[in-house]
């Protein structure tokens, strides 16, 4: 169904555009940190069509009847490489790609096919409509296919590659819809396309409009939120704010990292080491200071007459700003620093161009007030944002001995999302 073109690259033409997972600066990072990284650039053609009207990744290939007839787009694509038991076997990881080949009708145009005109009759759209339901059949066949082309430039050795797709939804009925048509396309078509049970990314997130004033981003916010905000500041909570550049930054990371443990202790996760997190701000410092355009990385802590009682780490790029990891103290909870923490997040992401911020992983289920995590879910849900459900990892696998890998991989997770939270009370 698709011709790919392949071609190794060494340098990024958007060092700080699109998905940080997709960055140079992200894959640099993680190449220090156990895994490998290799950029290709792709050239994407869908075989057997007219292509006389082939249209770049930039323009509207998916409007209209005319834009489907035609597919071509070019685009860049990191993927990851880990190995496992001493170099036996190793996985190959695309986070965030690739996207649904054709752009969707947008859900504005959408809505009007279910309103009523004043004339009591139901809106005629004219152009074919475009969902991530009717390209079912082209995108699993591109994931199973882009999957196969990329096997000759990875290491013999790798045994799947998986995809973390850049495909949302605004709601899991939507999700669990469209990966249901993949799951039959994929048995229908006999291609090796599978759901993984354990998604990479969090699927679940919520998006928080920057391109708004900062008065209609805060009119957004639950009114109790507001409300905290406030609070924060009038007891007295200061945020201070560190980059890798700053010169107490090692005291700073060992506060996080002494917040982190806290947190972990009471909520039965788990996080990286010290040193990861001092890498990840020190090595954004370090590019930016020889004027390379690569995302920015700062340290907030809130402070209370001398107490740190929480901080986060945030991530800001041209498109996107992620709010990568979180900590807080048992004490002095009630007041509110986090509520502060991420406001002030927000405006300093507006500031810097962002034209949204990531609170980065929620529970879709957390809704349910008897949900362990309903507390996360209202933390994050009520900053206002676009709640979405992004479909998750899919597997292509490439040798038998993935089935193992992969069983290991699901215990692995059971035990501890499920049994070593249930030891804990979560």
């Amino acid at each position: 169904m698709f011709n790919f073109e392949i071609k190794k690259i060494d340098k990024s033409e958007k060092p700080n555009n699109g998905s940080f997972l997709q960055t140079p600066f992200w894959c640099e990072f993680k190449s220090r940190h156990g895994w490998e990284y290799r950029r290709f650039e792709i050239d994407c053609k869908l075989e057997g069509q007219d292509t006389s009207s082939a249209c770049d990744k930039s323009e509207n290939s998916g409007s209209g009847a005319e834009g489907v007839k035609a597919l071509h787009k070019k685009f860049e694509l990191a993927v990851l490489n880990r190995s496992f038991a001493k170099g036996l076997f190793s996985i190959a990881y695309i986070p965030l790609m690739p996207e649904l080949p054709y752009e969707c009708t947008p859900e504005e145009v959408l809505d009007q096919a279910f309103e009523d005109n004043s004339a009591g009759q139901t809106a005629v759209i004219n152009q074919e409509i475009i969902t991530p339901e009717t390209q079912t059949i082209e995108f699993t066949h591109l994931m199973e296919e882009l999957a196969l082309a990329l096997k000759p430039y990875l290491p013999k050795n790798t045994i799947v590659i998986r995809f973390d797709p850049d495909v949302d939804f605004s709601s899991v009925e939507d999700r669990d819809m469209f990966n249901f048509g993949v799951k039959t396309v994929a048995y229908a078509d006999r291609l090796k396309i599978r759901k993984n049970k354990v998604d990479i990314q969090p699927p679940d997130t919520s998006l928080v409009d920057l391109t708004a004033s900062e008065e209609e981003i805060l009119a957004r916010m639950h009114q109790k939120w507001r409300y905290n905000i406030r609070l924060s500041q009038k007891k007295g909570v200061i945020v201070k704010k560190y980059e890798g550049d700053s010169v107490d930054l090692s005291e700073k990371i060992d506060i996080f990292y002494k917040l982190t443990k806290e947190t972990n202790a009471r909520d039965g996760n788990s996080s990286h080491s010290k040193e990861y997190y001092q890498d990840l701000i020190m090595g954004s410092a370090a590019l930016r200071e020889k004027n390379l355009d690569v995302p920015l990385i700062r340290l907030y802590i809130a402070e209370h007459e001398e107490d740190e009682i929480a901080s986060i780490m945030v991530l800001f790029s041209h498109d996107e700003a992620i709010y990568l990891y979180g900590a807080s103290s048992n004490n002095k909870r009630n007041l509110m620093p986090n509520h502060l923490l991420q406001w002030t997040a927000m405006r300093d992401a507006k500031a810097y161009g962002s034209s949204y911020y990531d609170l980065y992983g929620m529970p879709p289920e957390g809704k349910d007030e008897k949900h362990p995590m309903h507390g996360l879910y209202m933390f994050k849900a009520n900053f206002g944002g676009k709640i979405i459900h992004r479909s998750g990892s899919w597997d292509r696998p490439l040798k038998s001995i993935y089935s193992l890998y992969s069983f290991a991989e699901k215990a692995r997770a059971f035990w501890y999302k499920k049994v070593i939270k249930k030891l804990k009370g979560r």
